[in-house]
């Protein structure tokens, strides 16, 4: 709900359908997708993780959260949670009660549910989609993620691959989470380990953190043909300097030395530049 109440002046078209990285264990992002009106959820994730059990539960959940049209759970529920919002009331002026009724009728929510328990239909569900994903070009109106880009190895090839999957016009919505992820004391210390260091760590871990800096994002986007970038950066002063970062990252901006988290939203625009 948030990527959509963001999106909503970005995305001058119906959001038809919706593309998720990195969904994890539960598809509720997807699910909340499918009940506010769009016609097909894809989830891509990097190894499997849904839980048919789980999703199901999320579903009916979700369901009757969106026929009481309850609020977006603000920062008393989820205090750390971005991107966040203005107004947390339900989005009326979007999901008005033409489009509601509409979604959330019994035939519908009936469908959609039996799509969630096969993963098929209005459902996609494609783990290791780097290498198996067969999506067609201009096919896509919004492409989502949640704490996921900062585990992508290829990022410049992800950028890339999304660019291709929108429609003209469409949009890509991400939140990204620059911080250590339980890999050092302080917030920001894994850009003091070296690159031998962090390879030991990793292992033989299908997915890290690829300690790429919040401007390299941009440029990746940028490189890849995206227009109006925008990064709304969440800034902390509590991590560490400059000087005690290892030596390849003492190059990098205070600014993104700093960014623990950021919210980036980007266009695909309509015509070839």
């Amino acid at each position: 709900m948030r990527h959509l109440v963001l999106n909503r002046s970005v995305v001058r078209d119906q959001i038809n359908t919706v593309a998720e990285l990195g969904p994890g264990d539960s598809l509720g992002i997807g699910l909340a997708a499918l009940l506010s009106g769009a016609e097909r959820y894809l989830a891509f994730d990097a190894v499997p993780h849904a839980k048919p059990e789980r999703n199901v539960a999320v579903f009916d959940e979700l369901v009757e959260l969106f026929r009481f049209r309850s609020p977006i759970p603000d920062s008393t529920e989820f205090p750390n949670l971005h991107p966040t919002l203005e107004n947390y009331a339900f989005p009326s002026d979007v999901l008005t009660e033409a489009v509601m009724t509409e979604s959330l009728s019994e035939a519908r929510v009936s469908a959609l549910r039996e799509d969630l328990v096969n993963l098929a239909g209005m459902v996609t569900y494609q783990p290791q989609w780097q290498t198996r994903s067969r999506l067609s070009e201009h096919s896509v109106d919004l492409i989502v993620s949640q704490a996921v880009l900062e585990h992508v190895d290829a990022l410049e090839a992800t950028y890339e691959t999304m660019f291709r999957w929108l429609k003209p016009g469409g949009a890509m919505s991400h939140q990204i989470d620059f911080k250590c992820h339980s890999t050092a004391d302080s917030w920001n210390g894994h850009l003091a380990y070296s690159d031998t260091c962090w390879r030991l760590m990793r292992g033989n871990l299908p997915y890290f953190i690829n300690r790429r800096s919040p401007s390299e994002h941009v440029n990746a986007a940028q490189a890849a043909g995206f227009q109006q970038i925008k990064l709304d950066r969440v800034l902390r002063d509590d991590g560490l300097p400059v000087t005690r970062l290892a030596e390849r990252f003492r190059e990098i901006s205070a600014l993104d030395v700093n960014c623990s988290g950021a919210f980036m939203q980007a266009i695909r625009p309509r015509t070839a530049s």
